[in-house]
């Protein structure tokens, strides 16, 4: 009788794996998949965890719970790696049901506990991500990382620097480059006052002597770009080993955005000299240039230029284009723009169209779009476009249309109101979101720092500069804390 040669069904089983792991997409995964299945192969867990981790990024409840189910009859389902791998796939297809697939594991490791963090933070169910946290056996680098970035992407920036200075500071755990690569990311998206935090955790990089990986460097670019330090952003720029697009883009936007559109169309041409090739958000970037300075020509040129590279035409774009034509006074070509757009024109774009005939007092233009925007902007949201239309009825001498236009604003106007409610809750809720220049902090700090030390507010230009920024006495007690706290763990 003619044995099995073990060797042989060995490299047969791992041959497959391999198949399925290298497919060229899910589909073809999960052809590999059940033809193992027809064909009496045996599944391993590595084939079942290459199957699920082609087919997750579909999205696909149905399927995930067909795996799900074949798992279970296979015997799979309290294999730890496996379980994970399907919890991570439910996590991104049907939130519901990995909470209770997460209940019934009966054996977790730290990669599911941290599966489980990222997948209530995508929810935003943020103090269910920290009980998670908080009850965790034990924690890594990536459990502290997921916490960190679960606060940051729903704005809870003050928990988010309070995490990871209690990180550094229990000294068991040391920042790698995703930890630190988050917290920037909150520091550039926060405004001046991230870019005292942003500021110590770059001294972090350079002091460990961390090159400058691409992502990490694209992040310090746009923190330093968006908070105006641009002579930092360059001086970060320039020490990059590699850029990718995302690297000039920051730089791009972030000079554009302060005014200086001859230096961003400069960084575009050296960006296409160099051959990287620009996205979407970098032709918005030089189109904001060119809105800003006048460059009809070169902005033209650039909106030409977006098709040529096998890009579509957003909104944003053209609205910049709009922007553009209208301030240069060229109406009937912004005109020919808004009728050609191959989305609908929102209400950013009939604001800045209105407001170049408004400027440039061409009234009869402006007649033709009029009825129009009426029919697309709304009096509870819109309140600012019936005010441009009534001012252009007003300067047209036509008296009756500006009553109408103001009247149907009235009527709604409560509406309004309520949506200013809304904000100012928003802006409660986030102490550390405002918005000031950071040499005008700067000029305080010294004397801020007495004032939390001692309890010393009796200088009236100081309590008038808190109040006017929004500024709590707690929030500065977080950040002198966080900043201390870093300096003294070597991290500056």
């Amino acid at each position: 009788m003619h044995k099995p040669n073990p060797r042989k069904f060995i490299r047969a089983f791992n041959t497959w794996d391999l198949a399925i792991r290298n497919a060229s997409s899910p589909r073809q995964a999960l052809d590999l998949y059940y033809q193992m299945h027809r064909q009496s192969v045996p599944l391993n867990s590595f084939s079942i965890l290459f199957t699920l981790k082609s087919c997750t990024p579909l999205k696909n409840p149905s399927l995930i719970a067909h795996l799900h189910c074949h798992i279970l009859k296979l015997g799979f389902a309290f294999h730890v790696y496996v379980a994970t791998s399907l919890l991570n796939a439910y996590v991104v297809s049907c939130f519901d049901d990995a909470c209770k697939l997460f209940d019934e594991i009966p054996e977790r490791n730290i990669v599911t506990w941290n599966t489980m963090i990222t997948g209530y933070s995508r929810s935003g169910d943020v103090n269910k991500a920290y009980d998670l946290f908080k009850a965790m056996p034990l924690k890594d680098v990536a459990s502290w990382s997921a916490m960190i970035a679960a606060f940051m992407n729903n704005w809870k920036w003050s928990c988010g620097f309070g995490c990871f200075r209690e990180m550094v500071a229990s000294g068991r755990f040391k920042p790698d480059e995703v930890t630190v690569g988050t917290v920037l990311w909150g520091c550039a998206r926060m405004g001046s006052l991230g870019l005292l935090v942003g500021r110590s955790v770059h001294a972090f990089v350079a002091k460990n002597g961390w090159n400058l990986t691409v992502e990490i460097g694209t992040i310090l670019v746009d923190m330093y770009a968006k908070c105006g330090l641009l002579k930092y952003a360059c001086i970060v720029f320039n020490a990059m080993q590699q850029r990718n697009v995302m690297t000039w883009t920051a730089l791009i936007c972030g000079y554009a955005q302060h005014g200086y559109s001859d230096e961003a169309v400069s960084f575009f041409e050296a960006m296409q000299d160099t051959g990287v090739k620009p996205n979407e958000m970098t032709f918005t970037g030089v189109l904001n240039a060119c809105a800003r300075k006048g460059l009809v020509v070169e902005g033209r040129k650039y909106f030409d230029m977006i098709e040529q590279y096998g890009l579509e035409c957003r909104i944003h774009h053209y609205g910049c284009i709009v922007d553009l034509y209208g301030k240069a006074g060229f109406l009937e070509e912004a005109y020919r723009v808004i009728r050609t757009m191959k989305v609908e024109p929102n209400v950013v774009i009939w604001s800045s169209f209105l407001s170049a005939c408004k400027d440039h007092k061409r009234f009869q233009i402006a007649d033709r779009v009029i009825e129009q925007v009426m029919e697309t902007v709304k009096p509870e949201s819109d309140g600012g476009v019936y005010s441009l239309i009534s001012d252009l009825y007003v300067l047209n001498e036509k008296r009756d249309d500006a009553e109408r236009c103001c009247a149907a604003y009235r009527n709604r106007r409560l509406a309004r109101i309520t949506a200013r409610l809304l904000l100012d809750e928003r802006i409660r809720r986030q102490e550390f979101e405002v918005t000031f220049s950071y040499g005008e902090f700067a000029r305080h700090e010294g004397r801020l720092r007495f004032a939390v030390e001692f309890g010393r507010f009796s200088e009236t230009p100081l309590q008038s500069w808190l109040l006017k920024m929004h500024i709590s006495l707690d929030s500065l007690v977080e950040l002198f804390f966080f900043t201390d706290t870093v300096s003294n763990n070597n991290l500056i």
